[in-house]
């Protein structure tokens, strides 16, 4: 479903350019929206949900799916945690759709689908692992690396149940907006990968914007 903004970006509190391939890290506050904005096109957003008062609590793709009994996630859809909770609510879209089936790309994943000497390209759980060691103070570790969402991404579900990486649906300026339902701490990776077409081969940066609750 496609639903613009009537946000003013003149009127956020605050906003960030992540270069591709960089992570981001922040806690949103409850009532606070935040955008992710695809600045050239076909640019995919791994991003990870956790409470900030309890990181033990984080999305879960399964219960959102199950809520909302759609695989795709767009305007209306509440981003549910692993306790049944709702954590952020999209309330603006201009992509229409965005995926939480395809998973985040690492080393071992690029080594089984597309090739041995692939092992050694950056991938998104490097960026995470990497943003958890580097800020202790959100106290996440290794392990809590789980779900993710990919804002922007394009993975159809095959007639038999299969997954496809296709042609990202997103262009420069399509953006996803999310009110926070509790404080959350959100950690993002801009996608580095060059061997499927969901960043168009061609990975750019993305801008992050938050406004505070009126």
């Amino acid at each position: 479903m496609i639903k613009e903004s009537t946000l003013n970006p003149a009127d956020a509190s605050y906003r960030k350019v992540v270069p591709a391939g960089d992570y981001w890290i922040h806690t949103v506050v409850k009532g606070q929206v935040f955008r992710i904005l695809d600045l050239e096109g076909n640019q995919a957003a791994d991003t990870l949900f956790f409470s900030a008062a309890d990181p033990a609590e984080r999305y879960s793709a399964v219960d959102t799916i199950r809520e909302q009994r759609n695989v795709y996630l767009t305007v209306g859809t509440k981003l549910m945690s692993t306790a049944g909770n709702p954590m952020l609510e999209i309330v603006a879209d201009t992509v229409g759709r965005h995926d939480t089936l395809g998973g985040a790309c690492a080393t071992e994943s690029n080594t089984v689908r597309y090739a041995l000497e692939k092992k050694t390209m950056h991938a998104c759980r490097d960026s995470y692992l990497l943003a958890v060691t580097e800020h202790e103070e959100f106290g996440l570790t290794k392990r809590d690396i789980t779900h993710n969402i990919n804002f922007f991404m394009n993975v159809p579900v095959t007639p038999d149940g299969g997954l496809t990486f296709a042609d990202g649906v997103s262009a420069p300026g399509k953006y996803v907006e999310m009110r926070a339902e509790m404080d959350v701490t959100v950690l993002i990776s801009n996608c580095p990968q060059l061997n499927n077409p969901c960043n168009a081969y061609n990975p750019t940066p993305i801008e992050v914007l938050i406004w505070d609750a009126a």
